[in-house]
């Protein structure tokens, strides 16, 4: 079974695939972006797939022309990734992934620098 969650702005497409990406959900998953892809950057998430099969091979040989960037965090997909020549993202971390507030990071080291040691 496959879930494909996708997150549409002006200028990116997210697509998040979940569980296996395989035969006909595959060819469904090409269909779907060939006719939504018409943005500058396609990004397709693969940290939750468990399994690709030939005909998944395929569709992500397919989006990759299609220029697709590709998140690949766990050994398994990076492996997918790899063998098919396909262009992963820098910092392997998908923007539907929770993050955390830049503000309170640095809220945090400034109010550690501004405390005065004890002697």
């Amino acid at each position: 079974m496959l879930r494909v969650e996708i997150c549409d702005s002006a200028e990116s497409l997210i697509l998040k695939l979940e569980g296996r990406f395989t035969g006909s959900d595959a060819e469904h998953t090409r269909t779907l972006t060939t006719r939504l892809a018409a943005r500058e950057k396609l990004l397709v998430d693969l940290t939750e797939v468990e399994f690709v099969d030939a005909t998944g091979e395929q569709v992500l040989s397919f989006l990759g022309r299609f220029g697709a960037e590709f998140v690949a965090p766990n050994s398994y997909v990076l492996d997918v990734c790899e063998r098919l020549n396909l262009r992963v993202a820098p910092n392997g971390s998908s923007p539907l992934s929770p993050l955390e507030d830049p503000s309170t990071n640095g809220d945090q080291s400034r109010s550690n620098r501004a405390k005065p040691r004890k002697k």
